[in-house]
């Protein structure tokens, strides 16, 4: 049996949990914008911590375990009481079962990814995954900030919050970057859209995040929404 642990991935997961903790943090004392771009942050070293553990060859099963329990602080805890503080708390106990059930359906999204992250989720995602709802969550923050939507006592922040907790244990297909495979041509115009898109994203970044949050979880209801429909089809002929 090996000993010690790969120090670089492991750090990076643990500057996300420590992004997830000063969310929480800042959501408690009333700083809802800061922990909002707390959890982004925390979504930016989990991208990293993964892709530099594949890049070294430095995976290991701790790492996996480390990385599902900061998701929960970061994208499960932190965004949960930052709506309810934010949000929901003027619908007292409702809305205090809504957010834990968020916390909740995260925590049994990454234990089921963790199940079948070598089978049925080597493809694509089974449900929204977590850090997509907490960017969802966050960025709906920040966009009210922005634009001075107020969102306490919101019923519609109050259904999203509930639709977002239930499609991350849902059999819903879900895309994410992990089908990308890097190593391979890409048509050109695919790189003149990814400019494109960090140049608007760029230019207001309050507003053009929560959109593009919001058409992620669009173009996947209706793309299961159409193989839905092509198999209905498929059955009936």
């Amino acid at each position: 049996m090996k000993k010690g642990i790969y120090i670089l991935p492991n750090a990076l997961t643990l500057a996300g949990m420590l992004a997830g903790f000063y969310a929480v943090l800042a959501a408690i004392k009333g700083n809802f914008i800061d922990a909002s771009w707390a959890v982004l942050a925390a979504m930016i070293f989990d991208g990293l911590d993964g892709f530099v553990a594949r890049l070294t060859g430095s995976a290991s099963r701790f790492g996996i375990e480390l990385d599902s329990l900061s998701d929960l602080v970061s994208f499960g805890v932190a965004p949960g009481v930052l709506i309810y503080l934010a949000s929901l708390s003027a619908f007292e106990r409702v809305g205090a079962l809504v957010a834990f059930l968020y916390v909740a359906c995260g925590a049994m999204r990454l234990a089921r990814y963790n199940v079948q992250m070598v089978t049925a989720e080597r493809k694509y995602f089974t449900g929204v995954p977590i850090p997509a709802g907490a960017v969802i969550i966050s960025t709906l923050v920040i966009f009210s900030g922005k634009t001075g939507v107020n969102i306490y006592h919101s019923v519609p922040v109050l259904l999203l919050t509930f639709v977002v907790s239930l499609l991350m244990v849902s059999t819903l297909r879900f895309h994410g970057m992990k089908e990308i495979n890097f190593s391979r041509r890409k048509p050109f115009w695919l790189l003149v859209t990814v400019v494109i898109a960090f140049v608007v994203v760029a230019m207001h970044p309050e507003v053009s995040l929560f959109f593009v949050a919001m058409a992620y979880l669009f173009a996947g209801l209706v793309e299961n929404a159409i193989i839905l429909y092509l198999r209905k089809r498929r059955y009936k002929a």
